[in-house]
């Protein structure tokens, strides 16, 4: 109809006229999918030859065009509104040239009115928290006014005629700053100017422009010239040739950015072992002890912490219980500068079967004892011992001044446990894994993730074989905030152990505690490991957040800490928002070998009405001994390592048939095992002989890529970690109480090109194998069953006479109605129900 809005129809020209008998062409040849078929009675009866679209722009009357159905309409559109009192086109000119002169008003003062934007000012102003520390030194009076004896110093004998005190950078000076907002305005200077310029009627106007063209005649004529043929066969060829090389060659391909990164040359064997670094050991307080576990201080490199306990089975430990009471319990935290002396030792109350640092806080560190309480140190006070470039007692310079050494400056010093668990609530077996929430989240008591807006590490979850997994707040209650405070400064703490977790000595309960029951009867589950699905740094979930504001009384970044220094306690849960990416369900691996997928998020009961945790989802064995590791690959969220008895397998997240790897039983038992931190496809498994099984799923999945004997005791704990980008170091602890570190080459940490899409890969190819099996299966037991009725056909036997599903429906509904005249008469044996027909003689 040639009515395009912005082409045919604008909003300064919005009339279009059309044929009527084009409008009746359009409805007879589209019928009811024409635009004017709803008005076709109006259009048959319109008296005109010629009707009035309208474009309407601002859709006044809702639609993008408006049709005048009558000619007065059409004329009243066309001509527009009349002005009262017009005398002629003269008078309307006339009025169009008047200058129209604005009389200026100057503004007048009002009241300021409050939108919030003071608050945001508010909020974003630095301001002191605290009175400003004040610091008085003093000095005896009769140290003042001293008699001074000086005499000229021999310089003859000197090479320096001269003393000086240069200054010098401090290696041990670490200065910790707290991240705070801050805001910087630059306001430029401001200038009083005017102007004033004659304002005029704005009127439309446009211009059209277009290209010169040749004519028909002169087109012909210049196609026919020689030079014109010239030059098309000149530039033809090479034209050709440019289009060739654009679809051979990606001419916009950045070779630098793509250069090579695997391995050209082919080392020799020595290129591809993990070599021998260092090892550490302690005549006193590791000898004939066994590494539990190993972890690396996350900030510091060199610093490498071991947990060791005695070599005893329950009745042994019973037997020898006087010696084990007088045998301390330590975490010996070791140095690469000295690996003779300890940097320092941590004393628990039991042996430790695992720690973690804090990722936040590194001078904060969690254990779990074998009698099931949960321990906390505070190293703050020696953080400087652990970042000297040269620690041990060997450098007397790093501990004290000289001429002011004590008797014990050189020994290793010894930390005491901050707090340790009510042993009534801990758990009620060896604690066999703990872990720290990620700093973005935390659990209330119901179980839900919320926001953490400390943006620090305030909760852990530990598990043991007691059937249970237990959510700890490490943040004082609200009822302890004032106690606490009188209690830091009336109380000073004993043998120097810092007042960080004072409030939870003894009296530490768990938050949340998840009770993995089978889903049938009989029996529970006994976890020893578990894998949640968040980790640490990972900000997805807070991403999926809708944007909202932040509430002005909520804690800031400064407070809300789990020490009672800082103040603030557990930021009030009106103020956190629940985390709806993440999910609550969680792996675990139990001592018996199996893989149990749970939930964590307590659930009412139907039959008894209590909270309870709900039955697990799934669970399968696999494994024929305890679980050792269970861990997330760190570049897959839904990739799982499992190891345990003589096997391991890896699973993925959603597939609940089994594993997509499962590897073959190997001749030793497997102890731990753990991921590359690095290469996608990289896993070490430690064996009971001592030796390292080193797993490339890229190069072969049936054997290990290599293997190498490391220690001739069996190995208890892996652990590999980046140092720097160029060098990876492995720990492995061994059962005769040393600490073995490795360095890995750098075949195993260097990923090849597009490792991480090729693991990928793999490991959806494995998902679609594991569903083709699944499959296969179930054909095959249709193809089983109606063999089986074949043949029981064959020997005459009746086949069993399978219900439809209306006569399973019919006979379920009938149970029901049963059911429900049983349960009437019952309940009118007890008075409890009234007969109809009593009900209407009342009435």
């Amino acid at each position: 109809m040639g009515c395009v809005p912005y082409e045919d129809v604008t909003e300064e020209s919005p009339f279009k006229l059309l044929k009527k008998e084009d409008i009746l062409a359009d409805m007879y040849n589209r019928a009811a999918i024409s635009d004017f078929s709803p008005m076709k009675e109006v259009f048959n009866a319109y008296p005109g030859e010629e009707m009035l679209i309208c474009y309407d722009a601002e859709y006044k009357f809702g639609q993008n065009f408006y049709i005048a159905t009558t000619e007065e309409a059409k004329e009243k559109l066309l001509r527009g509104p009349v002005v009262a009192g017009e005398e002629g086109e003269e008078h309307v000119a006339a009025e169009e040239e008047e200058e129209v002169i604005h009389k200026y008003e100057p503004p007048v003062s009002k009241p300021w009115v409050s939108l919030g934007s003071e608050e945001a000012v508010q909020y974003e102003s630095l301001r002191n928290n605290r009175p400003l520390v004040q610091m008085v030194l003093t000095r005896q009076r009769k140290e003042f006014g001293a008699p001074i004896n000086l005499k000229d110093r021999k310089i003859d004998k000197t090479k320096e005629p001269y003393k000086e005190c240069a200054s010098y950078e401090d290696p041990a000076f670490v200065l910790n700053r707290v991240e705070m907002d801050t805001s910087v305005q630059a306001v430029p200077a401001l200038t009083t100017s005017s102007t004033q310029t004659d304002w005029r009627f704005p009127r439309n106007a446009n211009t059209q422009y277009y290209p010169r063209e040749f004519t028909e005649e002169e087109q012909q004529n210049l196609l026919a010239t020689p030079e014109l043929r010239h030059f098309m066969s000149y530039v033809t060829p090479r034209f050709e040739l440019a289009l060739q090389q654009n679809e051979i060659t990606d001419v916009f391909f950045d070779d630098w950015m793509n250069l090579g990164e695997d391995d050209g040359t082919f080392g020799t064997k020595a290129d591809n072992h993990l070599k021998e670094y260092q090892s550490f050991t302690d005549l006193q307080f590791s000898k004939s002890k066994t590494v539990t576990h190993i972890d690396w201080h996350p900030t510091i490199n060199g610093i490498v912490a071991v947990a060791v306990a005695e070599k005893y089975l329950l009745d042994e430990r019973i037997d020898h219980a006087a010696h084990i009471i007088m045998t301390p319990s330590l975490v010996l935290i070791w140095s690469f500068a000295d690996p003779i002396h300890p940097q320092l030792l941590l004393e628990a109350p039991d042996d430790i079967q695992v720690f973690s640092f804090c990722p936040m806080n590194n001078d904060i560190i969690a254990g779990g004892c074998i009698n099931g309480q949960v321990v906390l140190w505070d190293i703050a006070t020696h953080a400087e011992r652990l970042r000297a470039p040269r620690g041990g007692g060997n450098q007397k310079s790093q501990m004290a001044l000289a001429g002011f050494e004590t008797e014990n400056t050189h020994e290793t010093p010894v930390v005491r446990y901050c707090a340790v668990s009510s042993i009534d609530h801990s758990h009620k077996a060896p604690v066999a894994d703990l872990q720290w929430l990620p700093d973005h989240m935390e659990v209330n008591r119901l179980g839900v993730p919320q926001e953490n807006r400390n943006g620090e590490n305030v909760q852990l979850m530990t598990c043991a074989t007691d059937n249970c997994v237990l959510f700890w707040d490490l943040r004082p209650s609200k009822t302890q905030v004032g106690t606490t405070h009188k209690e830091k400064e009336d109380k000073p703490q004993p043998l120097g152990v810092p007042a960080t977790f004072k409030h939870l000595d003894l009296t530490w309960k768990p938050l949340l505690r998840v009770f993995l029951s089978k889903t049938e009867a009989g029996g529970n589950h006994a976890p020893c490991r578990f894998a949640i699905q968040e980790k640490h740094g990972d900000r997805g979930a807070l991403s999926k957040l809708s944007e909202e504001k932040i509430d002005k009384s909520a804690p800031s970044a400064m407070g809300g800490g789990f020490g009672i220094s800082s103040g603030p306690t557990k930021p009030s849960s009106a103020a956190k928002r629940p985390l709806a990416g993440v999910t609550t369900n969680f792996y675990v691996g139990t001592e018996d070998g199996e893989i149990v997928y749970a939930d964590w998020m307590p659930q009412k009961d139907q039959e008894s009405g209590k909270m309870q945790t709900p039955k697990p989802s799934w669970y399968h064995t696999f494994h024929d001994g305890p679980i050792v590791t269970l861990q997330r690959s760190p570049f897959f969220k839904d990739i799982i390592l499992c190891v345990g008895g003589w096997t391991f397998s890896i699973w993925k997240e959603g597939l609940t048939c089994g594993p997509i790897l499962m590897s073959a039983a190997s001749m030793k038992r497997m102890t731990c095992g753990r991921w590359s931190p690095s290469r996608p496809a990289v896993f070490y498994i430690g064996k009971q002989d001592g030796s390292v099984d080193v797993w490339d799923l890229l190069d072969r999945t049936h054997e290990p890529s290599m293997n190498q004997n490391v220690t001739q005791a069996s190995i208890t704990a892996i652990f590999p970690f980046a140092v720097t980008a160029k060098q990876h170091l492995l720990g492995i602890g061994d059962d005769h109480g040393t600490l073995h570190i490795l360095e890995i080459p750098w075949s195993l940490r260097k990923p090849t090109h597009n490792e991480l899409n090729g693991v990928s890969n793999y490991f959806e190819r494995e998902v679609k194998r594991r569903e083709f099996v699944l499959h296969r299966w179930e054909i095959r037991e249709k193809e089983k069953m109606e063999l089986e009725a074949e043949a029981n056909r064959k020997a005459g036997i009746a086949p069993q006479i399978s219900m439809t599903e209306e006569e399973r429906d019919y006979r379920n509904k009938s149970e029901y109605n049963t059911f429900l005249g049983e349960e009437a008469v019952f309940l009118r044996s007890l008075g409890l129900l009234k007969d109809e027909v009593d009900e209407m003689d009342d009435v």
